[in-house]
C-alpha cells in the first residue's frame, strides 16, 4: 500500500494544464494522443466523448485503483487514484506532459497554469463541518462563536490557505478542506455516506516565465508537495482528521 493511503480511504494525485487557448478535438490528434497513453498504460481502455465535449480515457472505475486523461476544452488533466506508489503516478503524469507540446500543440506561450494537487478522501457518516472544527481547531477569534447561548451545532466550516512559495507569487500552494453536509442532514440527523476530502494543490502561473518546461516544472513542484504533506499537512492535519473519524 501507497503510505500516503495510510490514514485516508483514497488518496490521489492530479495533474491540470491549464491553457489561454482551446485544445485541440480533431478525431485524429485526439484518438493519437490516446492510443500513446495506452501504450504507456495498457489499462487506459475506456474512451468516451461527453455530452459537454470533454474527451477522455480511463481504466476500470470498479478498481480501487483507478487511471484518467481527459481533453477538455481548456484543460488538459491526467488523474491517478490509490496507485501502489507516487513514482507510479508519477510515470502517468511524466508521459501526459512528455506528448501533450508535440501531440496537441500545447506551447509554453499558451499555458495560464499547472497544477499539482495530492488530495485525501475520508468516509464519514456525520456532520461532516463538526469533525473538521474537531480535528483541527477554529482559532482563537472564532472560539467565541461556539460559546455564545445561540450556538447549536457547526453547520460550515471548509478551511482554505493559499501561501505564495517564490516573490513573484506565480508559484503557489493551496491547501483547502472539502465538506459535503448540508444544513438540513445536520437538522434531521440523517447523514449520506459522504466523504471529506482535503486538497494540497501546487500551482504554478506561467506569465513571464518560469524558464522551464512542463516536465521540469511538475517535477519542482511534485518535490514541494512532498515536502509540505511530509512536514505539515500529513501529522497536522491529515492524521488529526483520521483520528477523530475513528473515534467516533
Amino acid at each position: 500500500m501507497n503510505r500516503y493511503n495510510a490514514d485516508a480511504d483514497d488518496f490521489y494525485v492530479n495533474v491540470n494544464l491549464n491553457t489561454e487557448m482551446e485544445l485541440p478535438n480533431g478525431r485524429d490528434t485526439v484518438l493519437h494522443f490516446f492510443e500513446q497513453m495506452r501504450k504507456g498504460f495498457p489499462e487506459l481502455r475506456d474512451f468516451q466523448a461527453q455530452e459537454n465535449g470533454d474527451l477522455v480515457l480511463e481504466s476500470d472505475k470498479e478498481q480501487d485503483f483507478f487511471r484518467s486523461v481527459a481533453i477538455e476544452p481548456r484543460r488538459l488533466v491526467s488523474g491517478c487514484t490509490n496507485p501502489e506508489s507516487l513514482a507510479d503516478a508519477y510515470r502517468q503524469h511524466d508521459l501526459v506532459l512528455d506528448l501533450a507540446p508535440h501531440l496537441l500543440s500545447i506551447s509554453l506561450l499558451d499555458c495560464e497554469a499547472l497544477d499539482v494537487s495530492f488530495g485525501f478522501d475520508f468516509t464519514y457518516d456525520g456532520n461532516h463541518d463538526e469533525v473538521v472544527a474537531e480535528a483541527l481547531g477554529v482559532g482563537s477569534a472564532f472560539e467565541g462563536l461556539l460559546e455564545v447561548p445561540r450556538a447549536r451545532k457547526v453547520v460550515n466550516f471548509e478551511p482554505s490557505l493559499t501561501i505564495a512559495l517564490d516573490e513573484s507569487c506565480q508559484l503557489q500552494a493551496r491547501l483547502s478542506i472539502e465538506t459535503r453536509t448540508s444544513a438540513y442532514q445536520v437538522r434531521t440527523g440523517e447523514f449520506g455516506d459522504d466523504q471529506i476530502s482535503l486538497y494540497l494543490k501546487v500551482r504554478q502561473y506561467w506569465g513571464n516565465g518560469p524558464d522551464m518546461s512542463f516536465l521540469e516544472s511538475f517535477r519542482r513542484q511534485r518535490e514541494i508537495g512532498e515536502m509540505l504533506l511530509q512536514e505539515s499537512i500529513i501529522p497536522r492535519v491529515v492524521r488529526p482528521l483520521a483520528q477523530v473519524i475513528a473515534s467516533r
